[in-house]
């Protein structure tokens, strides 16, 4: 492809200090100081007190919902958009809870705040919000953070695809939350090849984080005294293998945390780039596509490219146009669109398509005349200004 989703943004500026830290004697390749000092960079950066660095974002959507799922061992339902990423939706039901889809706002591409109070009204299991920043746009306005703080709602934040987005407060997104998760997935804003992050200000919750990401391993604490209350009310046990709770192993490793050191320093230059681009993208656009995105404080992931009305064949039209020149694109946008459609939903959940129609519109909308098209630092104002020639065309 001419223009692809994505180019490789693994400069050798980041791959030196691992060629560095491979060539010291027996060096230490797991999980180490480096995950450690990583952690720390980034909950500096995002302004948390605590991250904890996994092998993946899905790994990292997993880790939140079992950390829910101690809190209501009972389990329950949990909110959450159908326009977001399989993970997000496959760990609430891995977890035993049950997902309750809410429709997006076109202009946030996020869960809408007026019909999820109305849920709240009728629906009293609910147990959670997982809600999803979506494409880098903010997903959390005010009035759905004031209801969220005085009703003391559950939030978990998906950032994965939306480093650096501030929200209405002048928060970065993935700071307002109980828990938020982002990934460092190859085609996100910075990479550590694969990886995520879960972050959080609550020290209780961070320890379990810890323990939950590596066997359930009391060794794996950071808080002595915490540890020591394990280690005394079992002394029975080797207290390097005390397993607190049934786990994981989602740990990440010493050469991805050595890279996200490097990417992170550049973090802020690829989030202003990234809004620069999808703002001229917009500005170029013809009037049959949707502008009216909420732009305030946005990290564009990618460009979002949605119809305003129903057209069958202004929208094959306009993919063939891309393809013969070679300009990528997905369909549907977010991970395949509709997650209400996908077999692991509908046929779980028994979905018709007058359920999808009711609960979903403005998703199904998308999922039918919408797409994305790639957008990354090195793309210039000419390749952007061409990519939208072939557009309008």
């Amino acid at each position: 492809m001419k223009y692809p989703l994505m180019k490789n943004n693994l400069l050798e500026q980041d791959l030196l200090p691992v060629i560095e830290l491979l060539k010291t004697k027996d060096p230490i390749l797991t999980s180490g100081p480096k995950v450690k000092e990583f952690e720390k960079a980034w909950s500096n950066w995002l302004g948390v007190k605590y991250s904890v660095f996994v092998n993946s974002g899905s790994s990292a959507n997993l880790l939140c919902l079992a950390l829910l799922k101690e809190k209501f061992p009972e389990g329950g339902d949990v909110i959450v958009p159908p326009f977001t990423w399989s993970s997000d939706i496959s760990s609430i039901m891995w977890m035993g809870f049950n997902p309750v889809f809410v429709d997006i706002n076109l202009s946030s591409l996020s869960l809408n705040t007026e019909l999820v109070i109305k849920e709240f009204e009728k629906n009293k299991n609910i147990k959670a919000i997982f809600l999803t920043h979506a494409q880098g746009i903010n997903g959390l306005n005010k009035k759905l953070i004031e209801f969220i703080n005085k009703n003391d709602i559950f939030l978990i934040e998906d950032v994965c695809e939306s480093h650096g987005v501030v929200s209405e407060n002048n928060k970065k997104a993935g700071s307002i939350g109980d828990l938020s998760c982002f990934s460092f997935y190859y085609a996100h804003h910075m990479s550590t090849i694969e990886g995520g992050m879960v972050c959080t200000d609550d020290e209780e919750k961070y320890e379990v984080l810890r323990m939950l990401r590596s066997h359930g391993m009391v060794r794996e604490m950071d808080n002595p005294l915490r540890k020591k209350i394990w280690i005394d009310n079992y002394k029975d046990l080797n207290e390097k293998f005390i397993f607190t709770r049934p786990a994981f192993n989602l740990r990440n490793n010493e050469i991805g945390a050595t890279i996200g050191l490097e990417q992170l320093k550049r973090l802020d230059w690829m989030v202003k780039k990234r809004s620069e681009n999808f703002k001229l993208f917009l500005e170029l656009l013809p009037d049959w596509c949707y502008k009216g995105f909420d732009l305030e404080g946005q990290s564009n992931y990618a460009f979002n490219l949605i119809l305003k009305e129903k057209d069958e064949y202004l929208m094959s039209d306009l993919q063939k146009r891309l393809e013969k020149n070679e300009i990528e694109f997905r369909r549907g946008s977010a991970g395949g669109g509709n997650q209400m459609r996908q077999p692991y939903v509908r046929e779980c959940f028994n979905f018709t398509e007058q359920d999808i129609n009711k609960i979903a519109p403005v998703t199904d909308h998308i999922h039918f005349f919408g797409m994305y098209l790639g957008n990354y630092p090195e793309l210039s104002s000419e390749s952007i200004k061409e990519i939208v020639n072939v557009i309008n065309g």
